[in-house]
């Protein structure tokens, strides 16, 4: 029984190691750092329209939608245009690896951004653009010393700038444009940062604000690395500070619609590399500035300002880049001369509500890229018509008062119609309503949003160069990076009342009529992050808004997809559960009918059958030993009359010399113990059937040895 029990025992011990098994899965399974979990499901808790992916068990090991790790970390979230709803977690610092966050174009998306943002030391790119963020900017923002890329714009940030952002000084891209900001714009003053100790930043996008005051000399040096500073459709007011033509790595230069006031500083002709100046809609006064030597000008926007009256400036026929000059309203008086037109660069001219004068003489030096001369509203009394292939509007000028003067440059011009990717030959109506066909003549569900461009350097947006080139360049990054995209669509390009360029895009899906969660969030990372480039020959800076995607290749098709492998899951788990469980009970089967044979062997009386006889007395199971004084008392001191064993070859007696416990008993010395047996190999072998002693524990293998031998 002791020998069943111990068995019994050992099947008890394969459950546990069983249990123990499945528990050891489990753990190796769960790759993801305990912190780091608990930090996405507190996420999980304030967001709404999670990924389907954020259900599994492990962050890590089962790839969440938008999540990385190194190792067992969570080093970035990834989450453009995942239409999330709610509010960001305060523990979201309990992601200490993290490296980048990006949750842009999630309208939904609000309340404040959380002050313990800035307890993530190792965020390198923080980009939440396009989402609804309200409050103020937490001045912990400062306290993140690796951060290089920081895109707020276009949420409903309130209050101030915060001066501890020129505390961060590895970055490189600062947007904080089309918010709510006000105050003045921060700079150090000894005992706390502001924005001119950022030195090596190339962006400062501020535009679209309330920024008020006056603009701080100090923000500007010579030292700085600026290639954007675009602060328009803001407060600002007081004069352009002549720290600004210190930086002359500056491309991009946006002061429009301000209340800016004063003549413009004398060197901002050191500006040799700005191909975008937009000074337009402010109070500017004093005398034009002389811009001879700004040779890479493409774009010039000086309209609606309170300059003293001046003849149309020569120095503008030096700027042999020029593409695109607005100014209208700045009181230019005299005539243009007809060299001006032939720049080779030149597209439109707008000088529209001027006092310009006399006779307009265009000639025939302009280049073939010239689109359009605006000069309604001004004093002009005469043109000569040659037939001019492009726009010229004189309207309101002399020239077409005269009493039924029907020429075309008398008319305003009609709106052209504006472009769009042609299709190709593709057969309306073939699509569902809620599709949409691409250039390719496939209907799908693609990915569209706005691009706006703060800068850009063609004149006439019903221009189809621009847009085919841009088309081109689309394609080709998508391809680069091999991102799911067959084709793209441009239309409807218009201009805003922040002389913005917009222009719709769509993006078709490759091999499905839609974008899986992955696809959509690596196409909209590619124009948060401003991974995506446009050609620079024809845009400058932008920025993207994705529109709301409904129609998730995962969503919609995973819900049964999902619904038939969790029944897959769970059948094939049941089944490996049965089948550990069915190899369980064989063998805990084979080890009791071990125990009951082991338990047979050891009872001397197994075999016997009281109905049989097989001479005087029981026939026992196996070599065994009694003990000498029980052989003495059963044999009466072994006394003749005791004989046992009735072997039809011989009889034994026991003498009084038997082995000892402790003691080997040689085999020479057998004799002393079998008094007698027959001579023969038969009469031994009959013997031993028949004699079988039973003993202790401590005999049985003694006398197993000891016989065997014979």
């Amino acid at each position: 029984m002791e020998s069943f029990w111990l068995i019994s025992q050992m099947g008890s011990t394969i459950w546990v190691l069983l249990l123990a098994f499945s528990v050891q899965i489990y753990i190796t399974t769960a790759t993801t750092d305990g912190r780091d979990y608990a930090a996405l499901r507190s996420l999980t808790d304030e967001w709404q329209n999670l990924p389907p992916t954020w259900t599994e068990a492990d962050p890590c090991g089962d790839s969440w939608v938008g999540i990385e790790c190194t190792g067992s970390r969570v080093t970035s979230i990834t989450l453009p245009n995942m239409n999330l709803v709610g509010e960001l977690s305060g523990d979201i610092a309990m992601l200490s690896e993290l490296q980048q966050l990006d949750l842009s174009f999630n309208r939904e998306l609000t309340g404040p951004l959380p002050g313990s943002i800035g307890n993530l030391k190792k965020l390198k790119n923080l980009i939440l653009v396009g989402c609804g963020f309200i409050g103020q900017i937490p001045y912990t923002i400062g306290s993140l010393p690796q951060l290089r890329f920081l895109s707020l714009n276009t949420n409903g940030f309130t209050g101030h700038i915060p001066p501890t952002i020129g505390n961060l000084s590895n970055l490189y891209w600062l947007d904080m444009a089309d918010n709510q900001l006000e105050g003045p714009i921060p700079v150090s003053n000894g005992s706390t940062p502001g924005l001119d100790l950022l030195i090596h930043t190339k962006h400062f996008h501020f535009g679209k604000n309330k920024l008020s005051g006056t603009i701080p000399s100090k923000l500007f040096s010579s030292d700085m690395e600026l290639i954007h500073v675009l602060f328009e459709s803001n407060k600002l007011s007081g004069p352009l500070p002549s720290t600004l033509g210190l930086v002359q790595t500056l491309e991009v230069v946006r002061f429009d619609n301000n209340s800016l006031s004063g003549s413009l500083p004398l060197n901002l002709n050191n500006l040799t590399n700005v191909h975008e100046l937009f000074l337009s809609n402010n109070k500017l006064s004093g005398p034009l500035p002389n811009l001879t030597g700004m040779t890479s000008l493409s774009t010039l926007h000086l309209s609606n300002n309170t300059f003293i009256p001046s003849d149309f400036p020569s120095w503008l026929e030096s700027l042999t880049s020029l593409t695109i000059i607005m100014m209208g309203s700045i009181k230019l008086q005299g005539q243009v001369p007809t060299t001006f037109f032939g720049l080779p660069h030149l597209q439109a001219v707008e000088l529209e509500r001027n006092q310009i004068n006399g006779t307009l003489v265009i000639g025939t030096s302009f280049t073939n890229q010239l689109q359009l001369v605006d000069l309604r509203n001004n004093k002009i009394s005469e043109f000569n018509d040659a037939g001019y292939n492009f726009e010229i509007v004189l309207v309101d000028n002399p020239v077409c008062m005269e009493t039924g003067k029907t020429d075309k440059y008398c008319q305003l011009p009609s709106r052209k119609s504006l472009y769009s990717t042609p299709q190709k030959n593709c057969v309306s109506g073939s699509c569902r309503s809620s599709q949409i066909t691409s250039p390719t003549c496939t209907c799908a569900y693609p990915y569209t949003g706005t691009l706006l461009f703060r800068g850009y350097t063609f004149a006439e947006i019903g221009n189809t160069a621009p847009y085919l080139s841009l088309e081109q360049a689309l394609m080709k990054f998508f391809q680069t990076h091999q991102l799911p995209v067959e084709t793209v669509s441009l239309s409807d390009p218009r201009k805003d009342q922040f002389q913005y360029l917009l222009l719709d895009l769509s993006v078709f899906p490759y091999g499905a009529d839609s974008f899986n969660r992955s696809g959509i969030s690596m196409l909209a990372f590619a124009f948060s992050n401003q991974t995506f480039k446009p050609p620079k020959e024809f845009f400058g800076p932008y920025v993207f808004s994705g529109d709301k995607y409904e129609h998730f290749l995962d969503d919609t098709r995973k819900s049964k997809n999902s619904s038939t492998a969790i029944k897959i899951g769970a059948g094939v788990g049941a089944l490996v559960f049965f089948l550990l469980l069915m190899l369980a009970g064989i063998y805990a089967y084979r080890q009791k009918m071990r125990a009951e044979r082991a338990n047979k062997n050891s009872n001397p009386f197994a075999s016997w059958d009281s109905k049989k006889s097989f001479g005087d007395s029981p026939q026992l199971k196996g070599a065994r030993c009694f003990p000498f004084d029980e052989l003495k008392k059963y044999t009466n001191n072994f006394s003749d009359a005791c004989d046992i064993g009735s072997g039809g070859y011989g009889k034994v007696k026991f003498i009084e010399e038997l082995y000892r416990p402790g003691n080997s008993l040689p085999s020479n010395e057998l004799n002393k113990v079998l008094c007698k047996v027959g001579s023969n190999s038969k009469q031994r072998s009959s013997f031993y059937r028949e004699f079988i002693i039973k003993t202790s524990s401590a005999y049985s293998d003694f006398a197993s040895n000891e016989v065997n031998k014979y």
